[in-house]
C-alpha cells in the first residue's frame, strides 16, 4: 500500500518545506505579526502537489511551520512518549536537523514504524567522531583528524600536524557553532568542552574553495544527484551557493558525486543527504570531506527554483520510497543567496521595494522573528545558458539587501 500519511520530525526553520503524511519538528519561534504571510509558501507546494498530508511536531504554538500544516501539536522531541504517541498516527517519520536522540528512534523502529533515515545512518550525521571513522573506513578523503580526550592529546594533533587546528565538538554544532580554530597557546579556550568527551580534532586544510554535492536515496536503493555546488561561507554561515560551481573539473565533479552515492549507500541513508566538500586542487582526489548533513540543507536551497525537481519534493519522494525526480538544472546557472537578520525589524515593509528591484528574482522567507546573524529567508536567481555568474551575484545580492536593511 502506497505510504501517504508521513510523520516528519523536523526542527529548523525549513520543517514546512517537506510534504507527505510525515512528522515534523517545528523549531523557531515566528514573528507572531507575519504569520499567515510567511507559512507555507515555501514547501507546502510539494507536498499538496504530490497529494502528500504533512504532521508537524512543534517545539511551541508559535513556530513558523506550524502554519503551514493542518496537524501541528505541540510536544518535546527528547520526549520518549510524546514523539511514540505522535509517530504512530504516520505511516513514516522524517527529519529537518539531527538532534533527536538515537534511543527514541530506536523505539521507533521497534514498533514498526518506518523511520527515514534510520538511526544507522543518522548517526553518521549526529555525531561527528562517527562520521570521520566512517569515511576513513569506506576508503574516502578526510583531512587528517584525531579524537581527542586530554590537553596533551590535542597538544601531540597539532605538535604533528602544524598549527592552527581546527576543534569540534562531536554533536550539536552548526553554522560556526562548535567550531573553533586553536594556535598552540589557545587549547585552554576548548578545556570546557572535554568535560563532555572526547573532541574532534582536524587539521586547518588549505583549500581553494567550498563544494557541496546533494543526492538523494531511496530505501530501494535508486538516487539521483544534482550538480555539484559552489559554495561561500562568511563568520561560518553559508551566504552563497553557485550552482554548477563554475570552472570545476569535470573529473573533480564526477568523483565528488561518485563519493556521495557511495556514502549514502555504505552509510543506509533515505532521503536528501549533503557531503559539503573542501577543494583541494593537487591533493587526492581533488576534494576533502569536510561535513555530512541527512536532510534537505541550505546549499540546495537553489533548487527550489533553478531545478527540475527541488530537494524538498526529492526528499519526500525518497522518504516515500516513490521514483526520484530529475534533479537537473532547468537552465544555466542558479546563484542562491541567504540574508541574515539585520536593521530592518519589519521585512515584508521591504518587499515591494525588493520585488520592484528585480521581478526575476525569487524570494523565499522563513517567516521567523529578525535577530542579528539569524538565517530568516534567501533569494534564488536563475540565469539562462551562458548567463554570467557575477551579474547573477550581483543581483541576488541586491535583493536580498534590500529586504534586510
Amino acid at each position: 500500500m502506497p505510504l501517504r500519511h508521513l510523520r516528519w520530525v523536523w526542527l529548523s526553520e525549513y520543517a514546512f518545506r517537506l510534504p507527505p503524511s510525515l512528522v515534523l519538528r517545528g523549531a523557531y519561534p515566528q514573528n507572531r505579526s507575519h504569520r499567515r504571510r510567511a507559512a507555507g509558501a515555501h514547501d507546502g507546494p510539494a507536498a499538496i502537489n504530490l497529494g502528500i498530508s504533512l504532521s508537524i511536531l512543534c517545539e511551541s504554538d508559535d513556530v513558523s511551520s506550524s502554519f503551514a500544516v493542518a496537524n501541528a501539536p505541540v510536544g518535546d522531541y527528547k520526549d520518549p512518549e510524546t514523539v511514540m504517541a505522535f509517530a504512530r498516527t504516520v505511516d513514516a517519520v522524517t527529519f529537518d536537523h539531527e538532534h533527536v536522540p538515537q534511543e527514541i528512534l530506536r523505539a521507533l523502529e521497534d514498533e514498526g514504524i518506518a523511520v527515514r533515515p534510520g538511526p544507522d545512518a543518522l548517526r553518521h550525521a549526529q555525531d561527528k567522531l562517527v562520521m570521520r571513522a566512517a569515511v576513513e573506513r569506506l576508503g574516502e578523503p578526510n583531512p587528517a583528524w584525531a579524537s581527542a580526550e586530554s590537553v596533551d592529546e590535542i597538544l601531540a594533533f597539532g605538535d604533528a600536524n602544524g598549527w592552527p587546528i581546527i576543534a569540534k565538538t562531536p554533536r550539536g554544532g552548526y553554522d560556526g557553532k562548535g567550531v573553533r580554530v586553536l594556535r598552540r597557546d589557545e587549547v585552554g579556550t576548548v578545556t570546557a568542552w572535554l568535560d563532555n568527551g572526547a573532541i574532534l580534532l582536524e587539521e586547518k586544510v588549505d583549500f581553494a574553495r567550498e563544494l557541496s554535492v546533494l543526492v538523494a536515496r531511496r530505501p530501494s536503493g535508486d538516487v539521483a544527484a544534482w550538480p555539484v555546488a559552489h559554495t561561500i561561507q562568511v563568520d561560518g554561515v553559508c551566504d552563497e551557493v553557485i550552482v554548477p560551481a563554475p570552472e570545476l573539473d569535470p573529473a573533480v565533479a564526477s568523483a565528488a558525486t561518485a563519493t556521495a552515492i557511495k556514502l549514502a549507500g555504505e552509510l543506509g541513508v533515505t532521503g536528501v543527504l549533503a557531503v559539503e566538500l573542501f577543494e583541494t586542487p593537487g591533493r587526492g582526489p581533488g576534494y576533502l570531506i569536510n561535513e555530512l548533513a541527512m536532510r534537505p540543507h541550505n546549499t540546495g536551497h537553489w533548487s527550489q527554483n533553478g531545478s527540475v525537481t527541488s530537494q524538498f519534493e526529492q526528499h519526500l519522494r525518497a522518504v516515500l520510497d516513490w521514483p526520484l525526480g530529475d534533479p537537473s538544472p532547468l537552465a544555466g546557472p542558479t546563484v542562491m543567496k541567504n540574508y541574515l537578520g539585520g536593521p530592518n525589524q519589519d521585512l515584508h515593509d521591504a518587499f515591494p521595494a525588493a520585488l520592484a528591484a528585480d521581478p526575476g528574482v525569487k524570494v523565499h522567507m522563513y517567516g521567523k522573528s529578525v535577530r542579528p546573524g539569524r538565517k530568516i529567508g534567501h533569494v534564488n536567481v536563475v540565469g539562462a545558458p551562458g548567463a554570467d555568474v557575477d551579474l547573477l551575484r550581483s543581483r541576488a545580492g541586491r535583493v536580498a539587501s534590500l529586504i534586510r536593511g
